[in-house]
């Protein structure tokens, strides 16, 4: 059995990264194995917890997606949170654009952040990842004709 209030840094635990709303109300265990709770660990190390260290609580509000999970929200069949690569985060106490600054210009390794939907200046939340590839990738979501278009962006 897996132990949810494992810490994978200072501040981070692994429930903040698996709960979900959508997997509970459909019965789906969205429970990671040892090497994707490792992989959580490095986005907590690398990017998550320096990040809060230097502006405060984050939320976390999609972290870890089971395949059943991330087949039912809609998620890519390749996508980061499958593996524990990728966290969608906002941050408490500064506006949501300012967490995806900070990552650029502070974090030496990191594949993607993403600017998810709202607008480029104010986005909806950010779309973090660590992977081995670290493509450093600075992207914004959008919606166009109902699918989700990726551009690159400069912040």
């Amino acid at each position: 059995m897996i132990n949810l209030n494992l810490a994978l840094s200072a501040d981070f635990r692994l429930w903040e990264f698996v709960v979900s709303t959508t997997a509970d109300q459909n019965g789906i265990k969205n429970l990671p194995n040892e090497i994707e709770v490792a992989h959580l660990r490095l986005l907590c190390q690398k990017i998550l917890q320096p990040a809060r260290k230097a502006l405060g609580p984050l939320k976390i509000t999609s972290g870890f997606r089971s395949e059943k999970l991330n087949k039912l929200v809609g998620g890519a069949a390749n996508s980061d949170h499958r593996l524990g690569y990728a966290a969608d985060i906002i941050p408490y106490e500064v506006e949501t654009r300012k967490l995806a600054e900070w990552v650029v210009a502070n974090c030496r390794k990191f594949d993607q952040v993403i600017l998810e939907f709202g607008t480029l200046k104010n986005p909806n939340w950010i779309h973090l990842s660590v992977a081995p590839a670290n493509r450093k990738q600075i992207l914004r979501a959008t919606y166009k004709n109902k699918k989700v278009i990726y551009q690159p962006v400069k912040i």
